[in-house]
């Protein structure tokens, strides 16, 4: 089973902000600027690489718009788009068990924080 959608080029492990640009592209397609508002606090290196990364796997598509400046415009291609459901599955799970996570990291924090103490 290849693993580079996973890894990534070169090892280097996909990261979250290749989920959110995907799920935010299911919606429609979007500028660069667009994308890099909608998922605040990305930098514009790390936007720039996972959408290179993303386009580079079959992901998304790059459109290039003739006008001044030159605005370049993502979309999820259909292979981008068979993760749809079940990034929504995940986020229907998170939202569903998202008070259990909170309690679980609320008690291994303070556990935590007394093993370091004492």
């Amino acid at each position: 089973m290849r693993t580079e959608f996973v890894y990534g080029p070169g090892g280097t492990p996909a990261n979250k902000w290749s989920v959110l640009i995907l799920t935010v592209l299911c919606t429609q397609p979007a500028r660069f600027n667009a994308l890099k508002r909608r998922l605040d606090p990305i930098t514009h290196k790390a936007l720039t690489e996972a959408l290179s990364r993303l386009e580079r796997n079959g992901m998304v598509s790059r459109r290039v718009i003739a006008s001044s400046p030159v605005a370049v415009e993502y979309a999820i291609t259909p292979l981008g788009r068979t993760l749809q459901d079940p990034f929504v599955a995940l986020v229907s799970w998170a939202r569903q068990y998202g008070a259990e996570m909170a309690q679980a990291q609320g008690i291994y924090d303070e556990r935590r924080a007394a093993d370091e103490a004492g």
